[in-house]
């Protein structure tokens, strides 16, 4: 597999549904399998959502139905690994959509280089962000900068990771999360002071992905033409 030349495509989906971005996964994951399309990495912003992944446990979730309602935030069961966590504005989520045939048939290392992504883009900004033993994510001394979380079909990945950058971590306070009850979370605008261009933290966590898994080749496609292929190809499958 090394002498493979792999490509990657990226694309930016902006901000978009947590229910939309998780039926596009499961079209380019299925795709992915059948080998149609490249490794894919997206990055994006979700409106206010707590997710509760295969193992969670509900009573992570504090918040009552109607205070949910009240607060604009919809509830997903999905399947990820993992607990409850939060996706909001301010926060960036990747989802690498790649063939771990093609890298390494190994989920640990694929989960420790999503980790390493996040601490050499923290170190980029002046902080030390580490792993801690016998948890997944990245962490600033004992709060929690970025969550993890993804699923694994026939060696190819889907979701990924819930990096805080200038999220409004009052939302954290509505769940457990993770389910880690004595630790914090934090953001990189709480740790530095300083506002950023969620864009300019894109390209950085981009280029890292790119090296981090050893692409050479690497494109990138614009939301509508991207979201305008699918619909095309899932056009042609029908007729």
């Amino acid at each position: 597999m090394e002498n493979e030349i792999r490509k990657l495509t990226y694309c930016d989906l902006g901000f978009i549904d947590y229910e939309e971005a998780w039926k596009l996964q499961k079209k380019i994951l299925n795709r992915r399998l059948a080998g149609e399309v490249d490794d894919l990495f997206f990055l994006l912003e979700h409106p206010h959502t707590y997710t509760l992944g295969k193992v969670a446990d509900r009573s992570n979730l504090l918040l009552t139905q109607e205070q949910l309602t009240e607060r604009g935030i919809k509830v997903y069961d999905i399947d990820r690994g993992g607990d409850i966590t939060y996706h909001g504005p301010g926060q960036i989520v990747g989802y690498p959509i790649i063939d771990l045939k093609k890298w390494k048939e190994d989920t640990h290392a694929y989960l420790r280089n999503l980790e390493q992504l996040i601490i050499n883009v923290c170190k980029k900004y002046g902080l030390e962000a580490e792993r801690k033993e016998g948890l997944t994510g990245v962490w600033i001394e004992d709060r929690k900068i970025a969550a993890i979380g993804i699923k694994v079909s026939r060696w190819i990945t889907m979701h990924g990771f819930a990096f805080n950058i200038n999220t409004d971590l009052s939302l954290f306070g509505g769940i457990i999360p993770c389910g880690i009850k004595d630790k914090e979370v934090t953001s990189l605008q709480k740790e530095t002071g300083i506002k950023y261009d969620v864009e300019d933290i894109k390209k950085d966590l981009l280029e890292e992905f790119v090296r981090i898994f050893d692409y050479r080749h690497h494109t990138e496609i614009d939301r509508s033409r991207f979201i305008n292929s699918i619909k095309e190809f899932e056009r042609a499958e029908h007729e």
